[in-house]
């Protein structure tokens, strides 16, 4: 187990019936890293490949 999947298990426990649109998600991202402009690289990564994951359905095709 990797050191975040406790924050991932952690948001899961407490959010994990939610529903939440990407436009609330992009939101709080972006508050994040207003708070925390270290973490601009890795959330704007995360944020990538999150946007483009159907993109990797179509290369298999």
């Amino acid at each position: 187990m990797y050191f975040t999947d406790r924050g991932i298990e952690e948001l899961e426990k407490r959010r994990g019936e939610e529903e939440v649109t990407f436009e609330w998600l992009a939101e709080q991202l972006r508050t994040f890293v207003d708070l925390n402009p270290d973490f601009e690289v890795p959330v704007e990564r995360l944020a990538t490949w999150l946007a483009r994951l159907d993109d990797e359905d179509e290369d298999d095709e």
